[in-house]
């Protein structure tokens, strides 16, 4: 029942090197950073991106806007400061360069900030009380289209000028709270046209509506942008993508009438123009169902800026598709294509037809932007490297940055497989497997299965800062760890994502044990020393899996939840509850099925660390505590982690550390290495 086929082997840099590199840890947050957000500048001589990554000394992430030659040698930062500055686009002549930053401010408020590229210091362009989330710039260069919050009436909330306790928070909303922003007011998004010279606002649109993706047209007649209208926005997933002239008092005309999620604005990725304004290119949720567009991932669709119906030009791949970009002759478009624990560069005729697959082999291509002369550019990953910034040129790639090389250097890195298991009922699970750097065939190794979260997303050929870099720290101190990409995962289609729908924690335990036991029966793992951990959705596969089985001698279950009926209402998903789960008055049963890691703690022998920020709204904290507590009343060994401030991500440096010294160190002190 349970086989294994090793379908690729990655040599670790430096392993055929004679220079001694030191093993990854804790302490490397502050080094591996990640490019993203690349732009080409109008004439194709410079691409703009922004580095994220941690300053150990400051204990706060880093956000800075950097510049390279198209050629790769002279690579210029932009910005250094304490804030985040992110959003680098270029001005259409190419001289100006408009970000978007916190800086200078007590309140972190987001506004956008002008450089001029031919000397001197950024400055501040919008002053908006309730900041700026996105922007684009009209083709003549005179006005920007933002997307500008409300003034938040908490602004201030804790106390007021006088010392005085502030007043109570009033809720009115069905969707109420949100991670990072807390409890949610009538504060909303609104498309704004900002004229440069004048400072002068003029606000397109009002309502009980969020809008996002602003996007001028070619002739700047026109912005497209992406709202949900129609009813209380908090209660459907419809959006849609409209275009309104830029002027006080015009009107916007819906182009898309799909009922369900148009240019989703959670995905960050506007409708982008044809290079003759013609046509719109945006991203669709595949399915038809709700609950087909909460497990499907998104389509390439085409709409005339006139309006008519919609063309799908992938609805029928089965894989989601992000970032769409027109060829500079409107006949092809370009995108990024997720495809079992690989994204890729393709490419479609603009008229329909197959698609095109540009680029192959273990790589994540992350970012993506097509110049005017056809140039492209690349934000890619591999096993062993961050996120850089590529050039695209002839079917290969040329580096463009090199932010992480130095610290590569010094780092012996453990080598990366990709493994397929059978699971149970015969179904085949992709995974990635992490080998020690010294690793020796001959010899069983203690094992960890990590569990990535979503649960649609994947393990994938990449690193960065999340589960790979978790991986590669753990194989570091002597651990094979395995990666299953389980029912539910994004990846291998519709069907296999939706598996699992209002069934959760059966498929995903029958996956992840399959992968475990795949490694043993071929020699790698000892049955004897195994492990488990994850976060978020990672974190409640692993409380599903060790209240299912306990062969497992140590699990680290991060921002997890296993008490659905706890959970009703105190995180940011009551839309995902009430239509895949039903109303908890209505099917308690179905509450009671997927709650069982809570309702039979007494299942659970596993030693078990748990960990959450304090203020974490996406998963809160109480699932954590209810599972420690669960836990010690029944006398298991298990403790719990609360970081103070945090939210799901848990991105403080200094904690960022802290997790992972905590949770390697229970791992070692329960399975042995």
């Amino acid at each position: 029942m349970l086989t294994s086929v090793i379908c690729l082997l990655l040599l670790a840099p430096g392993q055929a090197a004679t220079a001694v590199r030191g093993r990854l840890g804790p302490d490397d947050v502050g080094h591996l950073v990640e490019v993203k957000d690349l732009r080409l500048s109008p004439d194709g001589a410079w691409v703009a991106y922004v580095v994220e990554g941690a300053d150990l000394e400051k204990d706060a992430p880093t956000s800075d806007v950097w510049m390279t030659s198209w050629d790769g040698g002279r690579q210029v930062r932009l910005t250094s400061n304490a804030a985040e500055d992110a959003h680098p686009r270029f001005s259409p002549d190419g001289r100006q360069l408009a970000f978007l930053s916190d800086r200078d401010n007590e309140d972190e408020i987001t506004q956008v900030w002008l450089l001029d590229l031919a000397g001197g210091e950024p400055r501040l362009l919008t002053a908006i009380p309730g900041g700026v989330e996105e922007f684009d710039w009209s083709p003549d260069g005179r006005r920007l289209a933002l997307i500008a919050n409300d003034a938040d009436p908490g602004a201030g909330r804790a106390r007021d000028e006088r010392g005085k306790n502030a007043p109570p928070i009033v809720v009115d909303r069905y969707l109420f709270k949100k991670d990072y922003l807390g409890y949610l007011s009538e504060q909303r998004a609104r498309l704004v046209v900002f004229d440069i010279a004048t400072g002068k606002l003029d606000r397109l649109t009002s309502g009980p509506f969020d809008d996002a993706g602003p996007a001028f047209s070619p002739d700047g007649r026109h912005i497209a942008f992406v709202s949900k209208r129609g009813g209380d926005p908090d209660r459907h997933w419809n959006s849609d993508v409209f275009v309104i002239e830029p002027r006080a008092g015009a009107e916007p005309r819906a182009l898309t009438s799909f009922p369900g999620s148009d240019a989703d604005p959670e995905w960050e990725e506007p409708p982008v123009w044809s290079p003759d304004g013609r046509t719109l290119a945006y991203l669709r949720r595949a399915g038809d169902s709700i609950l087909e567009q909460t497990y499907g991932g998104a389509e390439l669709a085409l709409v005339a800026a006139g309006g008519g119906e919609p063309r799908r030009l992938t609805r029928d791949l089965d894989r989601h598709v992000r970032q769409p970009r027109w060829s500079p002759d409107g006949k092809q478009l370009y995108f990024r294509l997720e495809d079992d624990r690989r994204e890729l560069l393709a490419r479609i005729s603009a008229a329909g037809g197959p698609l095109e697959r540009l680029s192959s082999g273990p790589q994540v291509v992350a970012g993506l932007d097509v110049g005017r002369d056809g140039r492209i550019a690349l934000v890619v990953s591999r096993p062993h490297s961050p996120p850089e910034a590529f050039a695209f040129e002839g079917g290969g790639l040329r580096a463009l940055s090199r932010q992480n090389a130095a610290w590569l250097a010094t780092k012996e890195l453990g080598a990366v497989t990709e493994a397929d298991f059978t699971s149970a009922d015969g179904t085949r699970v992709g995974a990635i497997v992490v080998r020690p750097p010294d690793f020796a065939p001959a010899r069983r190794y203690p094992t960890i299965a990590w569990i990535h979260g979503g649960p649609v997303g994947q393990d994938a050929f990449n690193l960065d800062s999340g589960d790979s870099f978790i991986a590669q720290v753990l194989a570091a101190r002597g651990y094979v760890v395995v990666r299953p990409n389980y029912r539910g995962s994004s990846g291998r289609g519709l069907a296999y994502s939706k598996a699992i729908a209002a069934d959760w924690g059966r498929l995903e335990v029958a996956d992840v044990l399959a992968s475990v036991e795949g490694l043993v029966s071929e020699g790698v793992a000892d049955p004897q020393h195994l492990g488990i951990g994850g976060w978020s959705y990672g974190a409640m596969t692993t409380n599903y899996t060790i209240a299912s089985d306990g062969r497992f001698k140590a699990a680290v279950s991060i921002a997890g939840v296993s008490n659905m009926l706890a959970s009703y209402g105190v995180d940011h998903y009551i839309q995902q509850y009430e239509h895949e789960l039903g109303p908890p008055w209505k099917n308690l049963e179905v509450y009671l099925k997927v709650s069982y890691p809570f309702l039979h703690a007494d299942r659970i022998t596993t030693p078990t660390l748990f960990m959450c920020g304090q203020e974490d709204w996406n998963v809160p904290l109480i699932n954590s505590e209810q599972m420690y507590q669960a836990l010690k009343s029944l006398g298991r060994e298990t403790r719990l982690v609360v970081y103070p401030g945090a939210h799901h991500g848990i991105d403080t440096p200094s904690y960022t550390r802290d997790l992972l010294e905590r949770l390697t160190d229970w791992y070692d002190r329960h399975i042995g290495r």
